[in-house]
């Protein structure tokens, strides 16, 4: 059972499973609501995050990676983390990257300004950060944009977890805010591969 809900990372896994051709039942908690800093959602994620997978067994993985790596092993298909060692061990580091690079201080940016009223008695919020944390995903945006120039995905002609992470980030970022530059071309041109595949829809 996925617990699903609104937001950047539940989106990651949603596209991550249609890419896969992955289909899990699906429980939607309530964010907005509150429902998951409540007693029966702590009781299966403890961090009161979103999403988490509960497994046959009664256990529960959270994390987008993790449930993401779990997914791909257990299911035939290609492999969105990589065949070798080698492709394994470049889409975690793109994908680490970009979790703390960009999609970290993208988050809290809008957590602790625009998304304020809402997390403020969920999380410690430093609203006086807010800017700087903008800047800061913007800074890596463009470190990323130089590097990526002149290729199809992230990991070169391969299609991983690190494109759909950069995806579904930037593209809530563009929602909240923090809209994309037009002087990063390869940040863009990847947005716009990635919008128009149909997993975007997920």
């Amino acid at each position: 059972m996925l617990y699903d809900s609104i937001g950047p990372n539940p989106r990651v896994v949603r596209i991550f499973m249609a890419e896969r051709g992955i289909e899990l039942p699906k429980t939607t908690v309530d964010l907005r609501g509150g429902e998951n800093r409540q007693p029966p959602y702590l009781a299966k994620n403890p961090a009161g995050q979103l999403p988490c997978l509960e497994l046959d067994d009664g256990s529960v993985l959270a994390e987008i990676t993790a449930i993401c790596e779990y997914l791909d092993e257990i299911t035939p298909g290609a492999s969105l983390i990589g065949t070798t060692a080698q492709e394994r061990a470049e889409t975690r580091m793109w994908s680490r990257r970009i979790d703390l690079n960009i999609a970290e201080p993208m988050l809290n940016g809008f957590r602790f300004a625009e998304g304020l009223k809402l997390f403020e008695n969920r999380i410690h919020c430093i609203p006086q950060a807010a800017d700087d944390l903008k800047v800061t995903a913007q800074k890596r945006l463009a470190w990323l944009d130089g590097l990526i120039a002149g290729r199809t995905f992230i990991c070169g002609e391969r299609l991983s977890l690190a494109d759909i992470m950069l995806f579904a980030f930037v593209d809530f970022g563009a929602q909240v805010g923090q809209p994309i530059n037009p002087d990063h071309r390869a940040i863009a041109a990847h947005h716009a591969m990635m919008a128009a595949r149909p997993s975007a829809k997920a």
